[in-house]
């Protein structure tokens, strides 16, 4: 089942949220990230598990929620088929975890695997833009996209850089590349 669950994963403000909503517009079933969703809900609730007030405790929630994000999508795939695409999941989460803290965590999660393609969104300054759910600077995205770039390698996957094209463009190529 897993073989199904791809994720895209890379440069925070690289568009990957509009590629998730161009897929889910196609048929595709989607896991919205689980970091927009905990700061959504932080910020509605004055919690303080936020990236920019207490990374290691944001981090330790979109663990926790990407895990029920994955079984609720194993339960669902179960009864469809095609392609199941994760804003993110639960290496993203780990690997912030990692960089908060030093807690070995991608151990934990390494065993819950995904399809063997990742997709990453390259760092792309023209489209990122800081929001009321996301205030880290560019320089942050880089740096979360270059330790990615390197975690999905060394855990197994095959990364494959999006282009910096139109959505629509991007879409199919991220199926194109599945078809394979």
């Amino acid at each position: 089942m897993s073989d199904r669950f791809v994720l895209l994963s890379g440069c925070s403000g690289g568009g990957k949220s509009t590629l998730l909503a161009a897929l889910w517009a196609r048929g595709h079933p989607v896991v919205e990230e689980p970091g927009r969703r905990i700061v959504r809900k932080q910020l509605q609730d004055g919690g303080d598990a936020l990236p920019w007030v207490d990374l290691a405790a944001f981090a330790r929630r979109a663990i926790a929620m990407a895990m029920v994000d994955r079984v609720g999508a194993s339960r669902a795939a179960a009864r469809q088929e095609g392609w199941v695409f994760f804003d993110r999941g639960l290496i993203d989460a780990a690997a912030a975890l990692e960089a908060a803290t030093g807690e070995p965590a991608l151990a934990a999660v390494a065993a819950h695997r995904y399809h063997r393609r990742v997709f990453l969104a390259p760092p792309w300054p023209e489209i990122q833009d800081r929001d009321h759910e996301r205030r880290h600077d560019f320089a942050a995205g880089v740096a979360e996209y270059e330790r990615l770039a390197a975690i999905y390698p060394a855990l197994g996957y095959e990364t494959i850089l999006l282009p910096k094209c139109p959505v629509g463009e991007r879409a199919d190529f991220v199926l194109s590349r599945l078809a394979v």
